[in-house]
């Protein structure tokens, strides 16, 4: 292994050098460069499925874990410097402790033009994947889908290929805190994963509005058959009786996919009348209720008509508590309603608020940390236990004092709130009582650092 380059002498990485082959220039739109990303002292590197996916795939792969630890420790205090993102390949330079500086690259495989013709074709078949991709977010049904078609989005074991001028032959810790860093990188926007795998942001939007309108060319109407302006219905046109059809089931074509997902839930009408509402309606509470009942519906048809929607098991109804914070955090009502909504679920106005609260962070399985104090099992417990014991660089671990699924900083007003489910909950301490304060973690670490302290 080198020494490495003194930090007053390494030319460093200008993002032009290397295109998409590593020999020519990259081509416009193919290419991104992100400024260097602040210390991550207290939070984890990859709040998305996508991004703990990347992270699996470099944690799996390397063979040395006190090397990832210590890129771990790197990224964290800020010792990457601008990321640059191409086809094939990732950039930065990274001081070491030291203070020397390397080059580290990470390699990833293209798609090839085949496997991108066969994504856009199943992209553009489901509206839901690219109105997913317009809004930064990956569903797993969309890299399920195209892994159906063949295309493998996500790296795997081996795909994370590292280069580093310290000349170590398996991840360095120059290599780990670039990774660890494009983590934070790929919460933000799964285009950085898709420009890695050969696409920029551009040319796949591109490609498929072409696709897109090619599509909807091919499925428009004729035009007006009897001059007036609209398309003629003919009498066979209006359909036959369901008891006709399923008789004649195994003889008739198939029946056409269903209508496409509108763009937005459609719109409540106003109450705001002349005329008096009788006693005891609301008109400003129905107004939210039916808003609220067309963003619900419209939620439900994009989830059903996603691929694999029949395999999946039916959603667990809420309670009406449960349902009223739900109201209050999504419809995000007036305060008069607000109040009635409290009141309807036996709950006081800070009582509801802290409830609002932790279910805007994880739904039901906040509002369960939030109200639900358990014991756990010695098996649960153990596996807390590990957790923490992994989760702070030696030294650093805050003292904690455990009540039943509680662990609370002895030294600062902060909480953690251990889940059934293995996640971290974290809670500070507002006005004498303990509030949500952040998103479940696995790592306790940076639920901790999430918590922000304490608000008194």
């Amino acid at each position: 292994m080198s020494d490495g380059h003194d930090g007053d002498h390494y030319d460093g990485y200008d993002g032009g050098e290397y295109g998409s082959d590593g020999r020519g220039d990259a081509a416009p739109g193919q290419e991104r460069t992100f400024a260097a990303l602040p210390p991550a002292h207290g939070h984890g590197f990859a709040r998305s499925w996508w991004g703990q996916a990347w992270l699996k795939a470099l944690e799996d792969t390397a063979l040395d874990g006190r090397q990832l630890k210590k890129g771990r420790r790197f990224a964290r205090e800020g010792r990457v410097g601008a990321v640059s993102v191409r086809p094939g390949r990732i950039t930065a330079v990274v001081r070491d402790g030291d203070s020397s500086t390397y080059r580290s690259d990470v390699l990833l495989q293209e798609l090839s033009e085949a496997d991108w013709e066969r994504f856009l074709g199943m992209a553009v078949e489901r509206a839901g994947h690219i109105a997913a991709l317009l809004d930064r977010e990956m569903p797993p049904h969309l890299v399920e889908d195209a892994a159906a078609a063949g295309v493998e989005l996500l790296p795997g074991i081996g795909d994370l290929d590292p280069e580093c001028t310290c000349e170590a032959w398996d991840h360095c810790p120059h290599t780990a805190a670039l990774c660890y860093q494009v983590a934070r990188l790929l919460d933000q926007d799964p285009f950085v994963l898709l420009l890695m795998r050969g696409r920029g942001e551009r040319r796949l939007l591109d490609e498929l509005q072409v696709r897109i309108a090619a599509r909807a060319e091919g499925h428009a109407p004729s035009g007006p058959a009897d001059g007036s302006g609209s398309v003629a219905v003919r009498a066979d046109d209006r359909g036959i009786r369901a008891d006709e059809a399923f008789a004649a089931r195994d003889i008739l074509p198939p029946l056409p996919g269903p209508p496409p997902l509108p763009a937005e839930p459609g719109s409540a009408p106003s109450l705001d009348t002349e005329t008096e509402p009788h006693a005891g309606v609301d008109p400003a509470a129905l107004e939210m209720l039916a808003t609220d009942g067309a963003a619900r519906a419209h939620r439900m048809l994009a989830e059903a008509l996603a691929p694999g929607h029949e395999k999946q098991p039916p959603p667990t109804a809420l309670t009406p508590q449960q349902d009223a914070v739900r109201l209050a955090a999504e419809a995000r009502p007036e305060p008069r309603v607000t109040k009635r909504l409290a009141a309807g679920s036996g709950r006081r106005g800070a009582d509801l608020d802290a409830a609002v609260r932790a279910w805007r962070y994880g739904g039901v399985a906040a509002l369960t940390a939030l109200e639900e104090e358990w014991t756990p099992d010695p098996e649960h417990l153990a596996g807390a236990r590990a957790q923490l014991a992994e989760a702070w660089e030696e030294g650093e671990r805050p003292r904690l004092r455990a009540a039943g699924n509680r662990w609370t900083a002895v030294d600062s007003g902060v909480q953690l709130r251990y889940g059934r489910d293995g996640r971290w909950w974290p809670y500070r301490k507002e006005s004498g009582r303990w509030v949500p304060a952040g998103p479940a973690d696995d790592d306790p670490a940076a639920a901790l650092g999430a918590s922000g302290g304490p608000e008194d």
